[in-house]
């Protein structure tokens, strides 16, 4: 008998076989004494050994740690008890007493745990279980267990499991069992007549979200994830509402390496009561949306995109999938291809309409060449330039009788060229003069609604932009009250000179509008070709003067700013249409007083009648990781001159979002946003979220009062497994409808 405190490798098969070692290679077995106490003894006549005290065996990228072990090298198979580990790649076996060949990779066990995050299992009666698969590939060996429990969560008394008499496993791959139960805190809550888990975050599940809403009565939406390779993903929906009926659609998510990614959504619904959402009482009662994305790069310079969105009805995507609704109201489709070089880029660009309740311009297609920014040869003087032509078509919503007879479309060649001319002063002083021009050319429009005829147009400008940057440091400046940790002013003067002439034609009457000028909250660009409304370019004789102030400081030892401020207007010297003397005055603000305090502001300030035309305020409080609180306000001042810029209507919301975590297990979140033009609660928010260790789960609660005076009143109740969690982090306050099913 020998102690041993270093590593004793076993190359037994060489010393005893040495001829042998050229037909075949074997991996060795190296045994290693894990402390002081530990002993290893060996016979090298019967290939025999023993380990007490703490045992490591290694072989190949196979790792066994136990109390005890026998060894039989001649069959490569070790018996092994106490605290025993058995480590292969990502997969963990734990036991007290387990018999382990490391060559068949054959496991015998009385009482087991394994384990591949996020997916473990634990039970009595382990043992392999032998199929022609098995025998053939040694990667696939399957093994069965009998009263056995699945689990995602990593502790010795998990909250949620899956009990089963009987389960299969495949180590690195999958977990199999029949006749399962789920059980939640030890109540059977479900049973399942087969179920099979992945041993990875790309696991197959289902997702239930029960509830009620005024609109669908009661309801319950189902969805079943599932993994088809690495190629192919997604879940198919069945849902019930109650006034509605059933829905279902499956949502596919699609990987092709270089020949790129796609997703392709299919909603139907034959719907009981289509009127039930407040809209249209003519909408059929077969109602579909498809919604189909794809994105390639074949190569590093070519990209290839495409997005076709088709609904039955203007209300289906508002009314069922609010979420999107919210993010785009009138989804366009089109297909798109960019080819990229160093200076230059083509784009081509294709947009027909499949909603004709929507108003759309097509483009079938638009090819486009944008030239970056580049020296020309080794002067100083830079050029851009951006040309396009294209077939387009205006064509308005099919709302009424009257849409079909105001549809338009013509050709256009549009081309744009600059040259700039960067300069520097007194180290400080930058300056860019530039001059530009455009040709436009614009065929006979045709059409019920057209009433232009061919014309050529030429746009000449100039102008120039000047900006400095000064600074200021105060190093010794501090206080522990606002955090700062020395002081850096930074302010930035600029003005932007544009000059256009009046075009030799403009207007409505002359210029078919494909791309016109829509209205803004906020100050347009005055250079081209940041100025894309070509359809709309009138002659501008205008000052940009702008001031930008930041004030940054050191917290957590990064640079931060403690105050930035950005102040901008227009004099225009020449005012066109709906333009005055002076533009209204904007102002960009955000002050962040300490590292869990914010503010910020944009306004929009009209300097000659001395009014706030827009305002968006907003005040961000989180002293702690466990509270958080946002105030904000939006006003928009009521402008209805009829022009097409106008603002319209108007708005004056106070809006407000907390979110609250009592302790580890229970968060709650309430927002709200009330209308101080009719004095309304506009929406009520309200959840309550509860962690359950493996799984959390949240109740929802929120009040709609819509414009038209109904009251829509949502509850629903969701849950999620950590392991492979419903939604991403954070999706319950970027996206709180989703919270309830919208």
């Amino acid at each position: 008998m020998t102690q041993l405190r270093a590593i004793v490798v076993l190359v037994l098969w060489a010393l005893a076989f040495p001829g042998a070692l050229c037909a075949q290679q074997r991996l060795d077995l190296e045994l290693e004494a894990l402390t002081d106490q530990s002993w290893v003894e060996y016979d090298y006549s019967t290939g025999l050994g023993t380990g007490t005290n703490g045992v490591l065996i290694r072989y190949g990228d196979t790792v066994l740690t136990a109390d005890r072990v026998s060894v039989n090298r001649a069959l490569e198979q070790v018996t092994a008890e106490g605290a025993v580990r058995i480590q292969h790649g990502e997969q963990i076996w734990v036991g007290e007493h387990i018999r382990y060949n490391f060559k068949t990779r054959q496991m015998e066990a009385e009482q087991f745990r394994t384990g591949k995050s996020p997916v473990y299992a634990a039970g009595h009666g382990l043992h392999a279980e032998e199929t022609v698969q098995a025998r053939t590939h040694l990667t696939n060996r399957l093994y069965a267990a009998t009263n056995a429990f699945i689990t995602t969560d990593d502790v010795a008394q998990p909250a949620a499991k899956i009990r089963a008499h009987y389960i299969k496993i495949v180590p690195g791959d999958k977990i199999v069992a029949r006749h399962a139960v789920l059980y939640v805190e030890g109540v059977p809550v479900f049973y399942f007549p087969y179920y099979t888990r992945k041993l990875n975050d790309r696991a197959n599940g289902i997702n239930l979200l029960p509830g009620y809403r005024s609109t669908f009565g009661p309801f319950l939406l189902t969805s079943y994830d599932f993994f088809l390779g690495d190629a192919l993903d997604g879940n198919v929906h069945v849902d019930y509402r109650q006034k509605q009926g059933f829905a279902a659609g499956p949502n596919l998510n699609y990987h092709l390496g270089s020949w790129g990614d796609g997703h392709l959504k299919y909603y139907y619904l034959n719907d009981q009561d289509p009127s039930s959402g407040g809209g249209n009482p003519t909408i059929p009662h077969d109602r579909q949306r498809v919604d189909f994305s794809y994105l390639a790069n074949p190569d590093t310079n070519i990209t290839v995109r495409s997005r076709v969105r088709w609904q039955s009805d203007t209300n289906i995507v508002r009314e069922f999938f609010e979420g999107e609704y919210f993010e785009n109201p009138q989804p366009n489709t089109f297909v798109e291809a960019s080819k990229f070089w160093q200076n230059f880029a083509l784009d081509t660009y294709a947009e027909p309409r499949l909603n004709s309740f929507l108003d759309t311009i097509e483009r079938l297609p638009e090819v486009k060449l944008t030239g970056q920014r580049q020296q020309l040869w080794d002067t100083p003087v830079y050029y851009e330039s951006e040309s396009s032509a294209g077939y387009y078509r205006h064509l308005f919503a099919e709302t009424n009788s009257f849409a079909s007879d105001s549809n338009y479309d013509a050709a256009r060649v549009d081309s744009y060229q600059k040259l700039v001319l960067p300069q520097t002063f007194f180290g400080w002083l930058n300056v860019a003069p530039r001059v530009g021009g455009r040709y436009t050319y614009y065929s006979t429009a045709t059409g019920p609604g057209a009433d232009t005829d061919a014309v050529n147009r030429w746009v000449f400008d100039t102008g120039a932009e000047a900006s400095a940057k000064a600074s200021r440091l105060w190093q010794g400046a501090g206080s522990r009250f606002f955090e700062v940790d020395g002081l850096r002013h930074i302010i930035e003067p600029s003005i932007n000179y544009a000059y256009v002439p009046a075009p030799n034609a403009y207007g409505t009457n002359v210029i078919p509008q494909f791309d016109y000028q829509m209205p803004s909250l906020r100050l347009l660009p005055i250079t081209f070709p940041e100025y894309n409304s070509i359809d709309s370019i009138q002659g501008e004789n205008v000052f940009r003067f702008g001031l930008n102030n930041k004030l940054q400081t050191k917290r957590e030892g990064q640079i931060v700013n403690l105050l930035n401020w950005n102040v901008y207007s227009d004099w225009n010297l020449r005012p066109i249409t709906n333009q005055t003397t002076f533009s209204d005055l904007y102002s960009d603000f955000m002050v962040r007083p300490r590292s869990w305090l914010s503010l910020e502001s944009l306004t929009r300030f009209e300097i000659g009648e001395g009014l706030c035309r827009m305002s968006l305020t907003t005040v961000t409080l989180q002293p702690t990781s466990a509270l958080s609180w946002t105030l904000g306000q939006f006003y928009v001042r009521p402008d209805l001159s009829g022009s097409p810029t106008s603002l319209g209507q108007g708005n004056n919301l106070f809006l407000s979002a907390i979110y609250y975590r009592l302790n580890e297990n229970w968060g709650f979140r309430a927002a709200h946003r009330f209308s101080m033009v009719d004095g309304t609660m506009q929406s009520q928010d309200y959840s309550i979220y509860r962690d359950m260790r493996s799984w959390t789960a949240a109740l929802t609660l929120r009040v709609l009062n819509n414009l038209n005076g109904q009251q829509d009143l949502a509850v629903a109740f969701t849950f999620s497994l950590k392991a492979s969690p419903r939604y991403g982090r954070g999706t319950d306050t970027s996206r709180p409808t989703w919270l309830w099913g919208g």
